[in-house]
């Protein structure tokens, strides 16, 4: 891996992590386009950069992630069934699950296929549920968001995607589940880079390191524009753009893999 991979690679996480289109399906197409290798340190790789796009959810919502205990504690809790997969599956996830297309493939387009649906399902109903805040979220809620985020184990279904979907589900406002998506990746991304890192990080090269600091770097900068862009297409917008865009990329995907 290059430099200029890994700058590619931190624009594309950076860009995609907060939408709900499956950050890891992104990188792993650029992966397959780039003609690099499935090694242990671009699993790694994957994994760690997106501590650059949590980072830079980490200094706009620096205020309102503090401002509470009970705000703080309604993230955790909703991280609760992600850690439980997430550390249970690891193997399984970064042997079997990271690097296969296929899955991605058939997951972008049964996502954008659930996204259309619900928004066509709900386009006329007013949203009752505006001045609901993060603290008033309640245990069952929590947790309910936070299974449909483990789903994102698998490529392609997106963890911000899940999240919002389920949210909305659940009656939320849009705003407030989008930018609890933001929030929830945090203690999501950081205990993954840091198990990852733990199990594999003392191996690396002073190389790999140089790549690991530019992917960062280049995914905490695009994150910033990507998650203000975001907070601003959704005040006139719904999500059905973003479902088509997951069939459209599924089939493309699909195509490229069978041609």
């Amino acid at each position: 891996m290059t430099i200029l991979h890994s700058l590619i690679f931190g624009i594309v996480e950076g860009v995609t992590e907060f939408l709900p289109i499956s950050s890891t399906a992104h990188l792993e197409i650029a992966q397959r386009l780039l003609n690099i290798a499935s090694t242990d340190f671009v699993k790694s790789f994957e994994i760690a950069i997106q501590l650059g796009a949590i980072t830079a959810v980490v200094l706009l919502y620096k205020k309102k992630l503090f401002s509470s205990i009970r705000y703080f504690r309604n993230i955790i809790l909703a991280f609760i069934p992600t850690a439980i997969i997430g550390f249970s599956l690891y193997k399984i996830i970064k042997n079997f699950l990271f690097g296969n297309l296929y899955i991605a493939a058939l997951m972008l387009l049964i996502g954008g296929i659930i996204i259309i649906f619900y928004e066509r399902k709900t386009k006329n109903k007013v949203d009752n549920a505006s001045l609901k805040t993060i603290e008033a979220l309640t245990v069952k809620e929590l947790l309910t968001i936070g299974c449909a985020q483990a789903l994102a184990v698998v490529p392609g279904v997106s963890r911000s995607g899940a999240v919002i979907i389920s949210g909305r589900m659940l009656g939320l406002n849009q705003k407030l589940i989008t930018e609890f998506s933001f929030l929830l990746a945090i203690p999501t991304m950081l205990a993954a880079t840091a198990y990852d890192l733990l199990k594999s990080g003392f191996y690396f090269s002073s190389g790999d390191w140089t790549n690991l600091v530019i992917g960062f770097a280049a995914a905490f900068i695009t994150a910033l524009f990507a998650v203000k862009w975001l907070l601003d297409y959704i005040k006139t917008h719904n999500f059905t753009a973003f479902g088509y865009y997951r069939i459209a990329l599924g089939i493309l995907l699909f195509l490229l893999l069978i041609l």
